[in-house]
């Protein structure tokens, strides 16, 4: 027979393990807990972030309703350029194309919505298609927003440097008439960088995965030729 004694050692045992299971259930229900609050109070904390900044920008002059992208021309066909200044085939679409789009603008048959996205930073050390894309709107800010982007194309620099730097930015608005101390103040301080983000996340909610883009009328056109960005327009205007 179990000794009295023996058989309270082993209900002691016995406590023992269920305080101890006890301890350890309410030590992880408790750790669930945290963790729990730390995610619930994670998300709110990024709604909120992400709504603020989402609305901390402002678009320069010449800005569409939206505020991510300069409206060139008041024909009834819309024409998006989503175009990276640092992009090599963006500088070859305007050699090959962009007199086509200035045509079809100064005929009144389209509008054009150029969207100066920034998705090259990496190929640049001072992330020069932010900067550009800034400083544009700077000049989008004078009224010269079309006569700098044609500056910004004809002078590229290579990929895997610095780009231009601020001052030569300040030079060529300038030379196209900006008040030097107004937009060189703005280039320097990045007044427009905020526009420059929105207008590069608004790009890639929207499906745009690489530069040149071009839509006629919110549709993709994939002959960026003269005569495939004719016949689009020409299609939508029907």
């Amino acid at each position: 027979m179990t000794s009295r004694k023996g058989q309270r050692d082993a209900a002691r045992v016995v406590r023992q393990q269920l305080a101890r299971e006890k301890r350890r259930r309410r030590t992880l229900w408790a750790s669930v807990a945290a963790v729990a609050v730390l995610v619930i109070a994670g998300l709110i904390g990024w709604s909120v972030w992400s709504g603020q900044r989402a609305d901390e920008f402002t678009a320069p002059k010449g800005a569409n309703d939206a505020g991510t992208g300069i409206v060139l021309g008041s024909g009834p066909v819309t024409i998006d350029l989503y175009e990276d200044y640092l992009c090599p085939a963006c500088q070859q679409f305007q050699q090959v194309s962009g007199a086509t789009i200035d045509q079809l603008v100064s005929e009144g048959k389209a509008r054009v919505v150029f969207h100066p996205v920034a998705y090259l930073n990496r190929y640049s050390t001072t992330d020069y298609s932010t900067r550009s894309s800034a400083a544009a709107g700077c000049a989008a800010e004078g009224g010269r927003f079309k006569e700098f982007t044609d500056r910004l194309f004809e002078r590229q620099p290579r990929e895997g440097g610095a780009g231009l730097s601020d001052d030569e930015l300040i030079e060529i608005g300038a030379g196209l008439g900006l008040d030097r101390d107004d937009f060189g103040s703005c280039v320097r301080e990045g007044r427009f960088k905020p526009w420059t983000e929105r207008v590069t996340e608004d790009a890639s909610r929207s499906g745009v995965t690489g530069t040149p883009t071009i839509k006629v009328d919110g549709k993709n056109v994939e002959d960026r030729s003269p005569e495939g960005i004719k016949a689009a327009v020409a299609a939508a205007g029907r």
